[in-house]
């Protein structure tokens, strides 16, 4: 994932190497830094990043709602969090504010006033120019309300009705840009009619625009989703969901989350956890995740993992790794970041090669036993 137009730490071109298919940014951040107007006159994302493969922007909602309020999680808000129609962070200064018509929020950066709307982020992300992009949604928390999940999913639905109406307006008027598909998000969090209902909602939508019918191109199962019961909410929404449209599962690339996202239908995902722990000297083993700065790899002389065939494990060793990371040398997140992001394109490139074999069950079986085994280990000894 590359929120702001690149992974951190490593090169565009590093991740085209490592097997990455498509990179994800964010919508809200390059619109606040550098503009999109800037993302645009480059080209758009791709070429303003040199990234040469398909590219995704998110419609902004999740930074809107969450980096608005001063909240790093969503699941985490409190439900005392909301209060009507506006969300504010408790004890805090009102920072964002939902109503009808979108999203008043102020800029985590400078603390300048901003509107997102449907509109609003259909014109960002045109742009932005990615291949994919999302419908604007308002992201709820399963903290909320039954009541006002229920009117957070209707608002939801008229702004996918919006965002349509819009994209078709901006493709006509850029039909100099390539085509980019457009996404419909599904929320609705733990409650099953409601995902299965925003899933028939936007699988059935079709908007009239000067008497073309504009549908969705795909979906993103997206929203508060309690990791307990992921594979069961995805069900819930992939059952309902056609399937001759590809169904990305927005913000997971845990391990045992992609088995469970595979199993129950998704077809893409994004998450910025490979790097983002990179960068913490965590690194991804088949033996579970460990701690390369810990004082047990000062003195192992071999590669994070012996049979990996990414930049790090070929050239340098868990020893050097865990001296830069000691050292607070920039080079150690570069590092880590390559073999994690290997680590986790390699696993789900194993993946579909099982599911073709026919052996995705044993599979999941024997690498997540290996995997949590390995980490209770650790966390005994």
């Amino acid at each position: 994932m590359g929120t702001k137009a690149t992974v951190k730490s490593v090169l565009p071109e590093s991740m085209k190497e490592l097997g990455a298919q498509a990179l994800l940014a964010n919508a809200y951040h390059l619109y606040l830094q550098p503009g999109s107007d800037i993302v645009d006159g480059a080209g758009g994302l791709g070429k303003f990043m040199n990234w040469p493969g398909p590219t995704f922007t998110d419609s902004g909602g999740f930074q809107v709602l969450s980096l608005g309020v001063g909240f790093k999680k969503v699941i985490a808000m409190s439900e005392d969090t909301f209060r009507s129609d506006e969300v504010i962070a408790e004890k805090k200064e009102r920072l964002a504010h939902v109503d009808d018509d979108g999203v008043t929020f102020k800029s985590h950066l400078d603390g300048s006033m901003h509107r997102f709307s449907p509109e609003i982020s259909m014109k960002v992300q045109h742009q932005l120019g990615a291949d994919i992009m999302f419908a604007f949604d308002e992201c709820t928390t399963l903290h909320n309300t039954r009541k006002y999940q229920e009117k957070s999913l209707e608002r939801t639905r008229l702004w996918a009705q919006r965002c349509l109406a819009e994209h078709h307006r901006q493709t006509i008027e850029r039909s100099h840009r390539p085509y980019q598909a457009l996404f419909g998000v599904l929320q609705g969090a733990q409650y099953e009619d409601l995902r299965r209902k925003a899933a028939r909602d936007l699988s059935a939508m079709k908007v009239d625009v000067d008497g073309t019918e504009v549908e969705f191109d795909g979906f993103g199962l997206g929203g508060a989703l309690d990791k307990e019961n992921l594979g069961t909410i995805l069900g819930w929404m992939t059952e309902e969901l056609p399937t001759n449209k590809p169904r990305h599962l927005l913000g997971i690339g845990e391990p045992d989350d992609l088995f469970v996202g595979v199993e129950n239908g998704a077809d893409t995902f994004d998450c910025v956890a490979p790097s983002r722990q990179a960068r913490t000297s965590a690194v991804f083993t088949l033996d579970g995740r460990v701690n390369i700065s810990n004082a047990p790899y000062r003195r192992q002389f071999i590669p994070i993992e012996e049979n990996c065939d990414c930049y790090t494990c070929l050239h340098y060793t868990r020893a050097y790794i865990n001296h830069l990371f000691r050292g607070k040398e920039i080079l150690a997140a570069t590092l880590a970041t390559i073999h994690n992001e290997r680590f986790i394109v390699r696993l789900v490139d194993q993946m579909r090669s099982q599911i073709i074999e026919g052996n995705f069950s044993e599979f999941k079986k024997d690498f997540l036993g290996r995997f949590y085994s390995g980490n209770l280990k650790r966390s005994l000894s």
